[in-house]
């Protein structure tokens, strides 16, 4: 028997949590299923799927091998769509994983114009602030900020991340503008929950000069869009990312402090899985969004 329909069996029961509805997507018979999965637990000498009267779960060996087929049989369709006039055309669904602020702000805008160049290509995209796993949780590409650690991973710049320090003017009437890091400790600094140093900001001078400013603060946020309605409140200043805050710098309804003192800056990546060659549709949104955002965004002019 075909190992691959076995595979394709078990990617269907999975995702429809029932022997019956497998069946009923592959056009095949209940029983069939069910023999399919059980050959297939039997050549691997484990289960897969917890078996109830109601519905089936996936063991941890299941929610393991399920993530590998996935990728598979999305590499087989790929193979298939890289002949012919077929490689021309990117087609097939592309998992997308990226943060909360950036992706509601800038993400998801870019691939809805993405969706309607290429028509072949469906995304499926999640938001989140957690560090995932590109391979283990079968990401296509996962848009990241900040310092990546070394790996195999495929990694492209998408874009720098440029930070200013930053309040309401109504706030900057009421404490005054701090023009140098010395002058933050009389201020309320908002921190960021997943800041790398916690409520630690760097800075560096006109002259090179580096300064490390550490704070206490009595609001901590795990989010930058709820930091930068608590700005526009005039309740604080914090370090913000301009893709979050370079509309209201440019309006006024914000303003920048220090601006003779630049914070260290970032960079937006897309992180890849190993591969010796990034199939048409990846290949395809990462040339997009490159040719989207790039060295200079939008969001900075």
């Amino acid at each position: 028997m075909d190992r691959l329909q076995w595979m394709e069996t078990f990617v269907k029961v999975a995702e429809t949590g029932h022997f019956s509805g497998a069946a009923r997507g592959l056009g095949l018979s209940k029983a069939a299923v069910s023999k399919y999965v059980g050959a297939l637990e039997e050549r691997l000498g484990t289960q897969l799927i917890h078996r109830t009267t109601r519905r089936l779960s996936l063991t941890r060996e299941g929610e393991e091998y399920l993530t590998r087929c996935r990728r598979i049989l999305e590499e087989i369709v790929e193979a298939e769509a890289s002949v012919g006039e077929m490689r021309a055309s990117p087609r097939g669904v592309l998992r997308v994983n990226g943060p909360m602020s950036f992706g509601h702000l800038h993400l998801a805008p870019a691939i809805a114009d993405f969706l309607a160049r290429y028509p072949d290509i469906q995304v499926e995209c999640a938001l989140n602030d957690r560090y995932v796993g590109v391979v283990e949780e079968g990401w296509d590409v996962v848009v990241r900020i900040g310092t990546l650690e070394d790996s195999t991973l495929i990694a492209r710049r998408l874009a720098p991340v440029r930070l200013a320090l930053c309040a309401s003017p109504g706030y900057f009437a009421l404490h005054g503008v701090p023009d140098q890091p010395e002058a933050l400790s009389a201020h309320h600094c908002l921190g960021y929950s997943y800041a790398a140093e916690g409520n630690v900001w760097r800075f560096i001078g006109p002259e090179g000069r580096t300064a490390r400013v550490a704070f206490s603060s009595r609001l901590r946020v795990n989010n930058g869009d709820a930091i930068r309605k608590v700005l526009l409140q005039g309740l604080g200043l914090a370090v913000m990312p301009t893709f979050i805050v370079g509309g209201d710098l440019q309006s006024g309804v914000l303003r920048a402090a220090m601006t003779d003192w630049r914070c260290e800056e970032s960079t937006i990546w897309a992180v890849c899985p190993p591969s010796r060659r990034l199939s048409a549709k990846t290949r395809a949104f990462i040339d997009f969004l490159i040719g989207r955002f790039g060295p200079n965004p939008y969001w900075d002019s």
